[in-house]
């Protein structure tokens, strides 16, 4: 499969896991009893009772519970008025408030009782997940108005959606959001860890500025469905939702523009864009420290310049990001597919607090899918990240060990893997062989130094086609060669060495008219006093007793001094 149809295998992997998990958010949305509403705010002198007169004899703003409505309480609150509609069922049911903000809600029974409760609270009352909750007991009328009173807050409401079920309902869909949700986040938290470790292991803050985005954007969903104060019972950031919410915010848009700089590499493919960016990712923390400090002005001005600077930002990355996949930028290209649906499903959302889509309920779900989606996808552009790097580091560290001309490990990488080889102990013979190319300068003086390379790299292909793949073979200088033999015995070695002689002799390289190019080879076998050095200095003497000989033999070097084993062969023919 070419790089072109791999490309569209993966994009139609990824198109596919989208729609499942958005299939899954809007799965989640489900239509209890038929309800109808109103709503009017609160004013000085209201009780249950009256409310509940005014809402059968005056006309009350309606509503429908099943579409998301933005209640914006007052100074002193809001009413709501939930009628069930024919035909009822009895028994005990459930009323839930799907996406209710931070603020309190409070549902009064009667005139007398009244419960309040909040995504933040831990007191007596049920608790749902994502949701609020109120029991309605058996001995309430099926078609009895229920009153809620959504309490003052200062912080953003939600878009809600009503809903009134049986409790085998209620609790069938409140464990399908609990699966649901629990997935999302433990894929995002699962990639951040992820990010983290490749961070400590390659050194790269790429990986540490993606793993700090994923646990901002958690954090945002965590505290927008109430899933950090249940089920993870997270009491100790009751209270911090608003001011916590903006600082993971601020942070996360910010860890996102540092990331999208390294991992997209904009100095390379758009370095116009990289100061803007750049700024876009050090303002914005900036704002959210305004937004915390208490002191009017600030607190004032930063919350005027954070929806407008987040949208400008977002956009900016987006565009960074689509010139860099545009001139060339593979990486680009991940951010992208991973970046375009979080935005504009984030742009949706914030539409909803304006009124708009107000038929589609499962959108904060689906912000939570598509932050999964968008871990898995830039996860997977990391990896490749990953792989790209380890290869370069490995392709360099070849250039690095390797000879330039001859292509053979250069005398530093061959001795430190020879070196290795002689750690391993006794277990396996080893034998050493030093090779010197006889007349070699005559080559030179008299065909160039041109030719001279040719062959030394003649040589080197020759000598790596008769051994192993697990001798080291190396370039010790100028026209000397190394090979490490493992495994090879002293009558092994010889006939390898032997080999050798008989193959460079046949070369088609010539010193003079009819002289061909040879070799003279020592070979010493390691002992257990042996050193790298102290083995490379016993076949360099057998190699010049070689040379002393008559040139193109072998001689192996022994307790007894350097032993010819291998004579002069004659010229080829």
């Amino acid at each position: 499969m070419g790089r072109q149809g791999q490309h569209a295998w993966f994009v139609r992997l990824l198109q596919a896991a989208a729609c499942c998990l958005l299939f899954a958010a809007a799965g989640l949305s489900h239509a209890g009893e038929a309800l109808s509403g109103n709503w009017r705010e609160v004013r000085p002198g209201d009780d249950p009772a009256k409310v509940l007169a005014e809402a059968w004899t005056a006309p009350l703003p309606a509503f429908d519970p099943a579409r998301m409505q933005v209640f914006r309480a007052g100074d002193a609150g809001l009413w709501v008025i939930l009628r069930p509609l024919p035909p009822w069922t009895g028994g005990e049911r459930v009323l839930s408030i799907q996406n209710p903000g931070a603020g309190k809600v409070s549902l009064y029974a009667g005139t007398e009782d009244k419960w309040t409760t909040s995504l933040d609270d831990f007191g007596p009352p049920l608790h749902g997940h994502g949701r609020l909750i109120f029991a309605i007991p058996a001995n309430v009328p099926a078609s009895r108005p229920l009153l809620l009173k959504f309490e003052p807050t200062d912080q953003v409401p939600g878009a809600v959606t009503m809903s009134l079920d049986s409790w085998s309902d209620y609790l069938r869909d409140d464990a399908s959001w609990l699966v649901f949700s629990t997935a999302c986040f433990a894929i995002m938290l699962t990639m951040a860890l992820m990010a983290l470790c490749f961070t400590l292991i390659l050194r790269d803050m790429t990986f540490g500025w993606y793993a700090a985005y994923l646990v901002c954007y958690a954090l945002i969903q965590g505290l927008r469905s109430g899933y950090v104060f249940h089920p993870l019972e997270l009491q100790a950031l009751v209270g911090l939702s608003d001011s916590l919410g903006t600082a993971s915010t601020a942070l996360s848009v910010s860890f996102a523009a540092l990331f999208m700089l390294r991992f997209c590499k904009v100095d390379d493919y758009v370095p116009l864009l990289r100061t803007p960016v750049l700024a876009f990712a050090i303002g914005m923390p900036v704002i959210a420290v305004c937004q915390m400090t208490g002191i009017t002005l600030l607190v004032s001005t930063a919350h005027l310049l954070l929806q407008p600077l987040l949208l400008i930002g977002a956009l900016l990355l987006l565009v960074a990001g689509a010139i860099a996949a545009a001139r060339g930028s593979r990486h680009a290209w991940f951010f992208l597919v991973g970046w375009t649906p979080l935005l504009l499903l984030t742009a949706a959302c914030g539409a909803q607090l304006q009124g708009m889509f107000a038929g589609a309920p499962w959108l904060p779900d689906a912000a939570i899918a598509i932050g999964a989606f968008e871990a898995i996808v830039l996860s997977i552009g990391l990896s490749d990240r990953a792989l790209t790097i380890r290869h370069d580091r490995d392709q360099a560290r070849q250039l690095a060990d390797a000879d330039s001309l001859t292509g053979v490990l250069n005398r530093r990488a061959w001795t430190e893997a020879s070196l290795s080889v002689l750690e391993e102990g006794m277990g396996r013979p080893v034998a050493l062989l030093f090779l010197d190319l006889d007349h070699f300068k005559s080559l030179n003086d008299r065909h160039g130094h041109a030719a001279g390379d040719r062959a030394l790299v003649a040589v080197a292909g020759a000598l790596r086609h008769e051994l192993r793949p697990t001798d080291l073979l190396g370039r010790y200088g100028g026209e000397e060669f190394v090979a490490l033999l493992q495994g090879a015995e002293r009558e092994h070695a010889v006939q390898i060495a032997t080999r050798l002689c008989r193959r460079v002799s046949r070369l088609d390289v010539h010193v003079g008219d009819n002289e061909p190019l040879t070799v003279s080879i020592g070979v010493a076998i390691r002992t257990p006093a042996d050193t790298v050095q102290s083995l490379i200095e016993r076949a360099d003497q057998a190699m010049y007793a070689a040379k002393l000989g008559g040139r193109n033999r072998v001689i192996c070097s022994g307790p007894a001094g350097p032993t010819l084993v291998r004579t002069k062969a004659a010229p080829k023919m």
